[in-house]
């Protein structure tokens, strides 16, 4: 018998019913819509955006810097690449480990610390509990980083970066400088020529993969780094070590606060050496004191004081207050305007030529001299000199010197007697530099510079003369005279020619001299064709008997007869006449 089927009534829905479930289903469809016109038009940018990140990377290249390098391309500065090592204990793994296994930081431990050279109890007290990422090393080479690579170890990231580094320590810090922990320029031509020394950087979109897979593309080598051009310096490093030597022992003999010494090819004011003591190693910048950042060469201002006599002599000769063959009384003391200048050693000479007021170093011949000459005239002359200008180098910043001003200088008779023997205004080394320069070269203005592209260095002179030809010649024997029998005897070398004069100033305070003392020596070689400019400054020797003779000279003869093997300059005996070539 068959079972019967239930037949089940069908009742209408019930209006109210009906009408929620009619809503409810236009709710889901309006928020289904408004959540498309939210994400097609309201949030489109930013999901383009999202998704162009994943899709694509920027790639940044390194923030690295021009290597620096002498004349000789001897490398002086350049940056090297070094790793940070990153680890993340959590993801710890060994090639061939099941994906769930975790490796202890011991295990990790052991195979990394014959690479880093560190004992396992060291690098283990480095983790300290840490479960998340952090830097566990760094300054890690290029060595260390493929064996590390090698170990295939999840859990470890190397991050390249690039460290500025100089492998001549001391020798160049106060002129090449220092990049700072955020590889910036911070001193010297790091700092001067920052934007000649940064690499031209460009970044570049690489495309991924859904996996994340680079995908190939049209970049080149060059897309990330734009050029790989030096810094060229027109330093030599051999003549540079030489002359930092011979400053260094010198500035340590005589318990000197500092000391700089510069030598300068005259035709076209290219710096073949510029050594300054005390200095500093860049590669640890931090543990020295700034000031020794600074390069007073150029920024701190000094009175030249005997080394600005041949100067001047110059100026009387080109206003011809006086002529070659002349002679002036020297009493040993001259009064001016009620006050009474003495020469150095308080002698009187009698009756002297002009070469004979520099071997001597008359103060009294040089004030009777520059009498001759009027006031108005001497001061617009420094004033051409540019005494009172900044110089215009490559560097430092360089400070203008100090010169009275023109009413003052005028009308006081005290300060065209005193400015005679180079005292009463103020000038860097580095300017006296370019005025002797221009004494040797024929009269005309060269500017000091380091760099080989400086102003078009290939340009001998500029179009400003400071002296005439004849007159250049005429002082450059006088202070060859100074050499041969004068104060400047300790640096005579045997077939050279080199002309000279010393020079030691007391230094002023608050308005009054002290008994502080800066001693210095200027010398140009050879006379018969002049090629080089050669000065050393010392500054507060702190030893009895303490002139530009003793202290100055000694330093200057090492650094020429350095030059003169470096640069084969070949003897010249003094008979033979020097011939000058107007430019």
């Amino acid at each position: 018998m068959k079972k019967r089927k239930k037949i089940v009534h069908l009742l209408p829905l019930e209006d109210k019913r009906f009408k929620l479930t009619y809503i409810f289903l236009l709710i889901i469809i309006f928020t289904l819509f408004g959540r498309l016109v939210n994400l097609q038009v309201f949030s489109a940018s930013d999901l383009k955006k999202k998704a162009r990140s994943i899709q694509s990377s920027r790639t940044i290249s390194l923030k690295t810097r021009r290597s620096i390098v002498d004349r000789n391309n001897r490398l002086i500065a350049y940056d090297k690449s070094l790793y940070k090592l990153w680890a993340h204990p959590k993801y710890f793994h060994f090639p061939g480990d099941s994906i769930n296994k975790v490796r202890r930081v011991e295990e990790v431990v052991k195979k990394l610390s014959p690479i880093l050279g560190l004992k396992d109890e060291l690098l283990l007290a480095k983790f300290n509990n840490n479960s998340i990422g952090f830097e566990l090393s760094n300054q890690i080479t290029e060595d260390k980083a493929n064996k590390i690579r090698k170990l295939q170890i999840s859990g470890l990231d190397l991050f390249k970066y690039s460290q500025r580094y100089y492998p001549q320590g001391k020798l160049y810090s106060n002129v090449v400088g220092f990049v700072n922990d955020e590889n910036k320029g911070s001193a010297g031509l790091e700092l001067h020529l920052d934007r000649q020394i940064k690499v031209l950087n460009k970044s570049n979109l690489i495309k991924r993969g859904g996996d994340g897979t680079p995908l190939p593309d049209n970049s080149g080598p060059r897309d990330f780094i734009s050029d790989y051009k030096s810094l060229g310096l027109t330093i030599d490093s051999k003549l540079q070590k030489a002359s930092f030597e011979a400053l260094s022992k010198q500035v340590m003999n005589w318990k000197a606060k500092k000391g700089f010494a510069i030598v300068m090819d005259v035709t076209n004011g290219e710096i073949l050496s510029l050594a300054s003591v005390p200095s500093y190693d860049p590669n640890k910048f931090w543990q020295y004191n700034p000031e020794l950042f600074k390069g007073w060469y150029s920024q701190d201002l000094f009175e030249p004081g005997s080394t600005f006599k041949p100067i001047n002599l110059a100026l009387a000769l080109e206003e011809k207050v006086i002529q070659k063959d002349g002679l002036v009384e020297d009493i040993g003391k001259v009064n001016v305007g009620g006050w009474t200048l003495s020469n150095w050693d308080k002698k009187g000479n009698g009756y002297i030529n002009y070469p004979e007021v520099l071997q001597v170093s008359s103060n009294v011949g040089m004030v009777k001299i520059m009498q001759k000459l009027d006031p108005l005239i001497f001061w617009n002359r420094l004033e051409k000199l540019g005494i009172n200008k900044k110089l215009e180098t490559d560097s430092f910043e360089s400070t203008a010197g100090h010169l009275k001003r023109k009413e003052f200088f005028v009308n006081q008779s005290i300060e065209p007697a005193v400015a005679s023997f180079g005292k009463g205004f103020s000038i860097s080394p580095m300017k006296l530099v370019q005025i002797h320069a221009a004494l040797a070269n024929g009269g005309f203005e060269v500017t000091p510079h380091v760099t080989l592209n400086f102003k078009d260095s290939q340009k001998q002179y500029s179009q400003k003369q400071f002296f005439s030809t004849e007159v250049s010649r005429i002082v450059l024997e006088w202070m060859e005279s100074v050499v041969e029998n004068g104060s400047g005897a300790g640096v005579r070398i045997n077939g050279y020619r080199i002309a000279g004069k010393t020079g030691t100033s007391q230094k002023a305070k608050n308005g009054k001299y002290t008994n502080k003392k800066v001693c210095s020596f200027v010398a140009t070689l050879p006379v018969n064709n002049p090629k080089y400019v050669v000065l050393v400054v010392i500054d507060e020797p702190s030893k009895s008997y303490a002139y530009g003779s003793t202290v100055a000279v000694p330093v200057a003869k090492e650094i020429i007869e350095s030059l003169i093997v470096i640069e084969k300059i070949p003897p010249k005996m003094k008979e033979n006449k020097r011939i000058v070539k107007k430019p």
